[in-house]
């Protein structure tokens, strides 16, 4: 089940000073940002959404920023085929449907890959930290327009 904000807040907190990373505001404005969105964000959006109440912050800051969450593990990047880079705060594993015409990011949930024995070979090169599967196709929105 996910946290709540203040749960999820505090957990961020305690993982960050667990890290050694300071809690400065722009870091908690960007993670509280980043939570409270459902649409995995850019680093641009993320600025443009922060720049009201955070005037002075720059859009380097917001990309140094999420680029040390993810490295900490502390949010997770979403792969896709696009140049810039989604985010996300991920509570429960999942995997991402993307749409090639739109870009929206669905998170879906599958437990048949989550818990599926891995191939031999895998187990063979080391050890699987996370197991990630994005699907590509066209939401039923973008065919809805294409008819």
């Amino acid at each position: 089940m996910p946290a709540s904000p203040p749960e999820q807040q505090l957990a961020f907190q305690d993982a960050c000073r667990k890290a050694g990373l300071r809690l400065t505001p722009q870091r908690l404005e960007i993670f509280r940002e980043l939570a409270a969105a459902k649409d995995h964000p850019t680093a641009e959006i993320l600025h443009q959404r922060l720049s009201w109440k955070m005037p002075s912050l720059s859009l380097d800051t917001v990309y140094r920023t999420l680029g040390t969450f993810a490295s900490h593990g502390l949010i997770n990047k979403v792969e896709t085929v696009e140049s810039q880079a989604r985010f996300e705060v991920a509570q429960l594993l999942h995997h991402h449907l993307i749409c090639q015409q739109c870009k929206e990011i669905i998170d879906f949930q599958w437990q048949f890959i989550d818990q599926a024995p891995l191939p031999d070979e895998v187990h063979a090169w080391g050890r699987v930290e996370r197991r990630n599967l994005v699907a590509y196709g066209t939401c039923s929105k973008c065919l809805s327009e294409e008819k």
